[in-house]
């Protein structure tokens, strides 16, 4: 008898999706409440490693589910559409005034010496929360259908309150567009690849003068109803 299985299919009277929207809304206040991590990036990926792998890791191994740690042919494909079509997305922000004061959100500079360890903690950041918002609570609970990539939209653009604006509008839509292309290929490659990258560039493009005029991109994006 696989055990896991067995646990897998109930625990607690509960369903494996059941079980995992409940872990997952109670992970979602656990990291609201964390005690502020002031600015470190350090403590953040703690908080984050703990919250956003560690426990929904650790459910998926004792339950024999997937949480979409995979490679395979069309995961791989899917990276590279989806990072195609966000990293123009990411040139474009980073000439924005909102964007260009808000980040990078943690302290480094353009110095490879500084700006590299600094993209190696924030990918791992990214690794947290693509495991925990596309993994977790998409590609783990697929077994509902797509819907399951509208599991995760609210959480997501709540977690991302306080940040500039146009980024707090788009990152619901982005959450649905992640999701829709990791659950495409059960996989969370897409997502952590193209949101990491995507990312480190933006910081990389924010330490330096913007590659395409604040006007010009002030102009093509005056139809959003925020401040930019």
């Amino acid at each position: 008898m696989n055990f896991s299985r067995t646990v897998g299919d109930r625990t607690f009277g509960l369903t494996w999706v059941r079980l995992s929207l409940l872990v997952g809304a109670l992970i979602a206040v656990a990291w609201s409440y964390w005690p502020s991590t002031g600015g470190s990036l350090n403590l953040r990926v703690f908080r984050d490693v703990t919250l956003y792998i560690a426990i929904p890791g650790a459910l998926a191994v004792t339950h024999g589910r997937r949480i979409g740690y995979r490679v395979n042919r069309k995961a791989i494909r899917n990276t590279l559409v989806l990072l195609a079509f966000v990293v123009p997305i990411y040139v474009v922000g980073s000439s924005l005034p909102t964007i260009r004061t808000y980040y990078p959100m943690w302290e480094t500079n353009a110095a490879l010496g500084s700006f590299l360890p600094h993209a190696v903690k924030q990918f791992i950041v990214v690794l947290a929360a693509e495991t925990y918002y596309r993994g977790f609570l998409c590609v783990g609970v697929r077994k509902i259908g797509f819907k399951s990539v509208f599991v995760s939209p609210i959480i997501y653009a709540f977690h991302h309150l306080g940040k500039p604006p146009v980024e707090v509008i788009l990152s619901g839509p982005t959450d649905v567009l992640f999701g829709a292309v990791d659950y495409n290929c059960d996989s969370v490659l897409p997502s952590v690849v193209a949101h990491g990258i995507g990312l480190m560039l933006l910081d990389w493009l924010v330490l330096h003068e913007p590659l395409i005029p604040q006007d010009t991109v002030l102009n093509w994006l005056s139809w959003l109803p925020v401040h930019l």
